[in-house]
């Protein structure tokens, strides 16, 4: 945890000394490194989408690597692009068509693209004081934490050694910590599953490009994908991908400052275009970008380079995507996971020594771990009951 902070600092007070004219992406090996930061909340959607809801991984992943390509040449930073987890579990869950899936998608993205463009979202964001957004970024990485930790009780012998390694190599930039966790997990995977060995002997390149689908949807499907997963959807993106996002990132990097207006904006035109070619539901999200971080990226351009990767896997081995993954074993994708949640729950110390703000972050958090919409409701009254002094704690 110590680490985690010293990290952070070093990384705010690094990127306040660079002038913005002078800001360009960089493609070091920390940069390659902070660019797997993420997967641990990538791999698992991605293939629960694959393998129940049949979604064909060639556009799934395609318009995920053009989206994270266009947000790191564009932002600068390593802003993240995720799939929308309450769609997604609500997708898995239900077992609903892929059609109904991308329905969601484009309702979804008019909505963001409307709330960012008209400045309603500058309406919401007024109401985020800084007791709120804390509290929901130290919800969210406990959450991640949480999720990390029972990923890795399956194998804890195996998370015990690559927690321990990436701790002891967190801040040595000779050799990044996620490669060494990457081959790890690797080694354990082939070990621990022998027959993976013939599997991968299998892995065919087959070049494919995506097709334009528009045609699938039907309007059965947009009334089905807007009522059961867009709309439950909102809160979580808003208090998440949309508040938590832009204040992380500037915190991080005020000289690439961004806005909830912008971040809205983003999201409603990648989820437009994405469902058109076969893509899910995308957003932006501070737990991502806080694995990026904490595994060394500091600019867009660990964006870039993951997106590339997406986009080889989506267009060579599209049909090999379920076995290619087997090679990062839950317990691995754990850490990573439990990681970047401490990462970002540790963002929260600068909350200050006043009791009425400690305890609205706290309140707040308590309920992010369970919901982030109403996490944010409950924050903005408690919050402004206390600033008001209609009650006292």
């Amino acid at each position: 945890m110590q680490n985690a902070t010293q990290g952070a600092t070093t990384l705010a007070s690094d990127t306040r000394s660079d002038p913005p004219v002078k800001t360009k992406n960089r493609y070091d090996a920390m940069e390659w490194a902070g660019a797997f930061g993420d997967i641990g909340t990538l791999i698992p959607f991605v293939v629960a989408y694959i393998t129940i809801l049949g979604v064909d991984p060639l556009g799934l992943l395609f318009m995920f690597g053009v989206s994270k390509i266009a947000a790191g040449l564009y932002y600068k930073t390593p802003i993240p692009i995720q799939p929308m987890k309450a769609i997604g579990a609500a997708a898995v869950a239900g077992g609903i068509s892929p059609a109904a899936l991308f329905a969601s998608g484009l309702t979804t993205g008019l909505f963001w693209l409307l709330i960012g463009m008209t400045g309603t979202i500058k309406v919401v964001a007024r109401l985020a004081t800084k007791p709120v957004v804390r509290g929901i970024m130290l919800g969210l990485g406990m959450s991640f934490v949480v999720e990390g930790i029972h990923r890795m009780v399956a194998s804890p012998t195996l998370a015990a050694i690559c927690l321990a390694t990436t701790f002891v190599l967190l801040t040595n930039p000779k050799i990044p910590a996620m490669f060494v966790l990457l081959l790890i997990g690797v080694v354990a995977a082939l070990i621990g599953n022998p027959a993976l060995w013939g599997e991968l002997t299998q892995v065919s390149i087959g070049f494919r490009l995506p097709q334009f689908g528009l045609h699938q949807i039907k309007w059965d499907d947009i009334v089905t994908g807007t009522l059961l997963f867009t709309l439950p959807q909102i809160p979580l993106t808003l208090g998440n991908a949309v508040v938590a996002i832009a204040a992380e990132n500037n915190d991080l990097f005020p000289d690439r400052p961004v806005t909830e207006k912008t971040m809205c904006i983003s999201q409603g035109i990648m989820n437009l275009v994405s469902p058109l070619f076969g893509g899910v539901p995308m957003c932006h999200g501070a737990g991502g970008m806080a694995g990026h971080v904490r595994f060394g990226a500091r600019t867009g351009g660990s964006l870039v380079i993951l997106g590339t990767i997406v986009i080889v896997i989506a267009l060579f081995f599209s049909q090999s995507v379920a076995v290619i993954f087997k090679m990062f074993p839950p317990a691995v994708l754990g850490v990573i996971l439990f990681l970047a949640g401490a990462e970002l729950a540790v963002t929260v110390r600068d909350i200050g020594t006043k009791k009425s703000e400690f305890y609205v972050m706290v309140v707040v958090a308590g309920f992010a771990m369970w919901h982030m919409g109403v996490a944010f409701v409950v924050g903005v009254i408690l919050d402004t009951a206390l600033r008001k002094e209609w009650i006292r704690i």
